[in-house]
């Protein structure tokens, strides 16, 4: 009796373990879940950005529920987290422009003009830090009721940004018709490779 207790007791630690896996992508520990400013968010998925043969950063999004189109993730309502960890140093201000150029190279030129104050904003954020080294992370969280949060280690401006297509526009770097890395596309939408 004693011998199935304690085996269901070994279940019970098993499964209660797995709740709270983590995936490992090119040594960056990503969380199953995440707590997106009081919101449960859960890991869709995680992959690593390349620029040629050289891996730059490692990437996990994060959703209320699995997706795996990019329209089922731009449409999702709830709270969203974007999380990034660099694989090399980058000069962050280069990092805010090549963002910026992945907003815009995945919107249509109406929609980014709209956008142009924000993402000016955000390359400043960039810039202010100077440099992201190997092992720096950062967020870009969608808080409903709040708005984009872009949380970086040395970032003075933490002010949301208001307007709700600002983070679509973001996501759109990695899901958009012309994403920054097909593969970390495919990896982000819970694809394996």
């Amino acid at each position: 009796m004693k011998i199935k207790q304690w085996g269901l007791a070994l279940c019970a630690l098993v499964l209660a373990a797995s709740a709270f896996a983590e995936v490992t992508v090119s040594g960056v520990k990503f969380e199953d879940t995440a707590d997106v400013r009081g919101a449960k968010a859960q890991l869709n998925g995680a992959g690593v950005r390349y620029k040629a043969v050289f891996k730059v950063y490692a990437a996990g999004l994060y959703l209320p529920k699995k997706a795996s189109t990019p329209e089922e993730v731009l449409a999702m309502p709830g709270a969203k987290r974007m999380t990034i960890t660099m694989l090399r140093d980058i000069d962050s201000s280069e990092l805010g422009k090549l963002f910026s150029r992945g907003v815009e190279d995945n919107m249509d030129k109406a929609a980014f003009s709209k956008l142009i104050p924000g993402v000016m904003r955000m390359s400043q954020i960039f810039s202010d830090c100077k440099k992201l080294n190997a092992g720096d992370s950062f967020m870009i969280d969608w808080v409903p009721g709040t708005g984009t949060v872009i949380t970086v280690k040395c970032a003075k401006d933490s002010e949301p940004f208001k307007e709700p297509e600002f983070f679509n526009a973001l996501l759109r770097i990695w899901l958009g018709p012309n994403p920054a890395d097909w593969k970390l596309k495919d990896a982000l939408l819970g694809k394996a490779a």
